[in-house]
């Protein structure tokens, strides 16, 4: 059985959504699911659900957590107990295959870099973060791990990119797109220009640089760009979700003729929240670590730490990090 370590402390709503999230995940697939974090208080959710499977689930008890608020590689220092700490030092110990956190994202990046380390030729981690397009979901990295990157991270990333896409998508050769300002080559700052001739001149399915409006168009399957763009990228598209979907709603329910109208589209509004709700996808691989690590939305809802889980799940049924060192090693990626 594939076990997965998840930080039963990291998020908004933890420990009692993330216990309900694994819960979840272990009886829908073949895993087992070790909690990490306050054993107090992870017993005192697990007594709210009656079918709890014992030969699924472990309880792994670490005493502290690192709050949002604190800088991480402070907390990380002072905490050795910390619940993301001991998390990833299962999966560095081989007690799990993979590692599941919503919590601080800098302090699991962290704690997953120092437990797991780096990969052949991988100088930076890269979050990929799923977004949607009419056609297929697309990925877009980095979206946090990383805020300053050189050229030559942003081609790693896209090699990266590429094979989560094929893993995930099924796509055969994803296109890779670069964020940039406007789809000339000579757009951009002189991290844009650099990666961009990095990029056409890879073996990389190549199509040139990526307007922000065009990101969920589906002109590309993969697109690059450093973290602090990528992590302000998401956020705003985030937001803008959440602010279309209460408009639609206060418009659908403004009149009686728009209510009874609005009971006609309450599918396809459910359809339409399915396409762009994070939860859908769970969380974001963080790739480029030697050891499979995902890392959720701190708001993440049950149904999020269930999908994210599942997410886990497969990398490591797959080899997912394996499959990227070769991937790497083929591309011949120049290094900082």
């Amino acid at each position: 059985m594939i076990w997965i370590a998840v930080d039963a402390m990291g998020g908004d709503f933890a420990p009692r959504l993330v216990v309900d999230g694994a819960l979840a995940a272990a009886r829908h697939f073949d895993l087992g699911v070790a909690l990490v974090g306050r054993r107090d208080a992870i017993d005192a959710e697990l007594q709210r659900h009656a079918d709890v499977d014992a030969a699924r689930l472990r309880i792994i008890d670490a005493p502290d957590a690192v709050a949002m608020d604190e800088a991480p590689s402070a907390a990380l220092r002072r905490k050795p107990g910390a619940s993301i700490r001991v998390a990833a030092a299962l999966v560095a110990k081989g007690d799990a295959a993979a590692l599941f956190s919503a919590g601080h994202t800098g302090a699991t990046v962290m704690a997953a870099h120092a437990a797991f380390g780096m990969l052949p030729g991988v100088d930076r981690p890269a979050l990929a973060a799923t977004v949607p397009t009419p056609q297929r979901p697309a990925v877009l990295l980095d979206v946090g791990a990383s805020v300053e990157s050189r050229p030559q991270h942003l081609l790693q990333f896209a090699v990266m990119g590429s094979v989560y896409a094929r893993v995930a998508f099924g796509l055969e050769r994803p296109r890779v797109g670069l964020l940039s300002i406007g789809e000339e080559a000579s757009k951009g700052n002189e991290l844009t220009r650099e990666a961009h001739r990095l990029l056409k001149a890879s073996a990389l399915a190549f199509t040139g640089n990526v307007e922000a409006r065009d990101v969920y168009t589906g002109h590309a399957d993969v697109i690059v760009c450093d973290g602090f763009t990528g992590n302000v990228a998401l956020k705003i598209s985030e937001g803008l979700v959440e602010v279309v979907e209460r408009m639609l709603t206060e418009e659908l329910s403004s009149t009686i003729t728009m209510r009874v109208g609005s009971l006609l589209t309450r599918r396809a509004l459910r359809r339409f929240r399915r396409r762009v709700d994070y939860s859908e996808y769970g969380g974001a691989p963080l790739l480029g670590v030697a050891g499979v690590a995902i890392v959720g939305h701190g708001r993440s809802s049950a149904k999020a730490v269930r999908n994210a889980i599942a997410m886990a799940y497969r990398f490591a049924a797959e080899r997912v990090v394996e499959r990227i060192e070769h991937e790497i090693a083929a591309a011949t990626v120049p290094h900082s």
